[in-house]
């Protein structure tokens, strides 16, 4: 639970009198924000904002932080009478997790290299041993360098080709503007070498004395900057080897699979760019793959003196081509590899000497083709025997090797890595995710539905429910979707959510559009002037849900998350009615206030997602969902919003303005609480421990919701 300083509660008391009496005499009453009016303006009409005062990018101001205080202490006295569901729930999902569990190892030069959680540590611990036989080497043990800190991550860690050193970014306040550390193995002491204000990436030169790494800019936290620094060097002097100056698209550097090549990726959601430099040749200038053009993508990755590019040139759902390296410059060069296949969308490959190995998605599912260099005819899928499933790849280290690692998972089945041999069939299970706390996968049902929303489209939908569930129209709703960026929401396991099933819910991920489940088109009909249908299909899942008797029209609860939050929000607008409850995390409600302005980190990376408000038809269109700007005096469902105050992806002000709208304007007497995580970002607490305690508390509220009703 998040503490309220005593200095911080008599402030909020002061600024917001109707906290008086729940401070000193314990009775619940709802915080009410300020009003003051303020004016955002546009090109296209002025709109007043009584709450645009909640926004303080210091994130110090007294009165900003005396109402999130009392926000916080408003959920602390409300969920204090379920508190033993809470307590219940946080040992559930705890109970369920192996606390001393480790990785699958993977071979990488001289060493296996792996992570482990001991018991009771928040933090995983990243070792390696010998292949030829010895001790564990601890690389980075994360509990000792998070100790004492209220949030901590490492987000990122790279060894160099020596295998000497390591190079990693940390991050302290949740915010993902990181801190390169690089630290000697053979002594365990961090170099002095220190660079702030950096993206997680990192490239290692060939030699292990040069790093390649991103710097962000500082007001808008756009990545625009790659530094090569000299290990021993003064930070200051790290040289500027690019900068990026259009600011729609996002950086990164890493190092080809083979170690080869340095490589900064460039990406905007229309376009890509990438440039390569030999690793050994540190200190020469970088060369375009192939010149960036709006609408068309590539991504590439090398193997033994040719490329492999997956790119959406002539190809929506994307096509394989090659190219040799001493060919790079100009896709006109390159060779088709893989045809375009209308209903199969490519989303990943994995190079081996003999074998190309695909990702794809069709008919909504993950699955892996394999295809022999020699032989491409004959190509073969890793089967499944379940409805809906999921395979990708694991740590594919080694090129020149016949074993393909990949991961297996689905709504019944816990992760698991499996290896392949592409050369005999022969198929190792090297690890499967230990559930404790009883679990049992025979008593659970995983289920496949097609939900018609519009003409010619059906959104796939997965479901879970426990073994000899009866579709009688009596059982509560947990329906999740996320619907932006191209994102697919995967059916995977999740423990966690097993402590609604086996309290009679049934589990839905609703692939709407605005992902990528069903290929590029699906991702194009969910965003700019389609983003619409994303909200549409939402209600349309639980509409059908509820028509055929999978739920109950009074237990409909819906969750969502960043983009998923605005989902939430546009949800809650439209038909508040369909829900008993909405849960909304760090969710994106603020759409065109956040759009027109360019200082806020992020904002123009996202044009080409939502729209350029400065546009008029865009500007109507955003306004005409956009939850903060939409809500109304209605009934609304009961809901909880939560955010980080650091952060940097959703600013912490849009669910605080919403949340106060919401206070303002909503005709029911149904419960709304906010809560703000005040030492984290975008992503909650930074233990594995933590995270779980914040899950069963979004449990704890539907669950008590649930109570209430019957």
């Amino acid at each position: 639970m998040l503490k309220t300083p005593y200095r911080t509660l008599v402030l909020a008391c002061l600024l917001f009198p109707t906290l008086a009496t729940f401070a000193e005499d314990k009775v619940l009453l709802t915080p009410k924000a300020e009003k003051i009016e303020f004016k955002v303006t546009s090109p296209h009409g002025d709109r007043i904002d009584p709450y645009y005062w909640l926004r303080d990018d210091t994130r110090q101001d007294p009165k900003v932080l005396a109402y999130l205080n009392a926000e916080n202490a408003y959920y602390q006295q409300y969920s204090a009478h379920y508190s033993d569901l809470t307590e219940q729930l946080t040992q559930e999902l705890i109970g369920r997790i192996k606390q001393d569990d480790s990785s699958v190892p993977y071979v990488k030069g001289d060493y296996r290299y792996f992570s482990r959680f001991e018991t009771g540590k928040e933090y995983p611990i990243y070792l390696r041993q010998p292949v030829a036989g010895g001790a564990e080497q601890v690389v980075l043990d994360v509990n000792e360098l998070a100790a004492g800190k209220d949030y901590f991550q490492v987000a990122n860690l790279q060894i160099s080709p020596d295998q000497r050193l390591v190079a990693y970014m940390e991050d302290t306040s949740g915010r993902r503007q990181y801190t390169l550390k690089v630290r000697d193995l053979q002594t365990g002491k961090d170099l002095p070498d220190q660079l702030t204000g950096l993206s997680a990436a990192i490239a290692w030169s060939a030699d292990s004395k040069q790093l390649f790494l991103v710097q962000n800019d500082p007001v808008t936290l756009l990545s625009n900057t790659v530094l090569k620094h000299q290990l021993g060097q003064d930070p200051a002097k790290a040289k500027v080897v690019y900068q990026e100056t259009d600011n729609s698209f996002y950086m990164w550097v890493g190092n080809s699979q083979d170690g080869r090549y340095v490589m900064i990726y460039l990406s905007s959601t229309v376009s890509d760019e990438i440039r390569v430099l030999d690793a050994a040749t540190p200190a020469a200038e970088f060369t375009v793959f192939a010149p960036r053009e709006r609408d068309f993508k590539y991504e590439a990755e090398h193997i033994a003196g040719r490329w492999v590019i997956r790119t959406d040139w002539q190809a929506p759902n994307y096509r394989l081509m090659t190219v040799s390296a001493d060919k790079i410059g100009d896709k006109a060069n390159w060779q088709p590899l893989l045809a375009h296949d209308e209903s199969v969308f490519i989303q990943d490959f994995a190079l081996f000497n003999d074998y190309l190995a695909i990702s794809e998605r069709s008919e909504g599912l993950r699955k892996i083709r394999v295809m022999p260099w020699s032989d491409p005819a004959k190509a073969f899928y890793i089967s499944s025997d379940e409805a809906a499933y999921v395979t990708g790849f694991e740590m594919n280290a080694e090129q020149n090797t016949p074993w393909l690692r990949y991961t297996y998972t689905s709504l019944t089945t816990p992760a698991s890595v499996y290896q392949l041999n592409m050369q005999t069939g022969e198929k190792q299970l090297l690890k499967q995710q230990e559930v404790l706390g009883g679990f049992d996968k025979a008593n659970y049902v995983t289920e496949r539905v097609w939900v018609p929303v519009a003409e010619n489209v059906k959104v796939p939908v997965s479901l879970l429910y426990r073994k000899g569930f009866k579709r009688d129209g009596t059982a509560p709703l947990y329906q999740y979707a996320y619907g932006s960026y191209g994102a697919s929401m995967d059916p995977s396991f999740r423990s966690s959510v097993l402590s609604l099933v086996d309290r009679g819910f049934v589990y839905a991920i609703a692939h709407i559009r605005g992902g990528q489940e069903m290929g590029r088109q699906w991702y194009e009909d969910g965003k700019l002037l389609n983003k619409k249908n994303t909200f549409t299909d939402f209600i349309a899942v639980t509409d059908y849900l509820v028509a055929e008797k999978y739920a109950s029209k009074d237990k409909v609860f819906g969750m969502g998350g960043s983009a998923g939050g605005l989902l939430m929000g546009a949800v809650a607008n439209m038909a508040p009615e369909k829900y008993l409850g909405l849960v909304a995390h760090v969710p994106f409600v603020d759409v065109v206030t956040t759009m027109l302005d360019e200082s806020i980190p992020l904002t123009t990376n996202e044009f080409d997602e939502w729209g350029n408000p400065k546009e008029k038809v865009f500007y109507d269109y955003m306004l005409s969902y956009s939850p903060y700007d939409q809500v109304k005096a209605q009934d609304y469902p009961a809901m909880l919003v939560t955010t980080g105050l650091h952060d940097s992806q959703v600013q912490y002000f849009e669910p605080a303005k919403w949340v106060a709208r919401l206070r303002e304007l909503k005709t029911d007497n149904n419960t709304l609480l906010f809560r703000t995580n005040m030492e984290a970002g975008h992503g909650g607490k930074s233990g594995r421990f933590a995270r779980l305690g914040e899950t069963a508390q979004e449990y704890a509220f539907i669950l008590n919701l649930l109570q209430q009703e019957q």
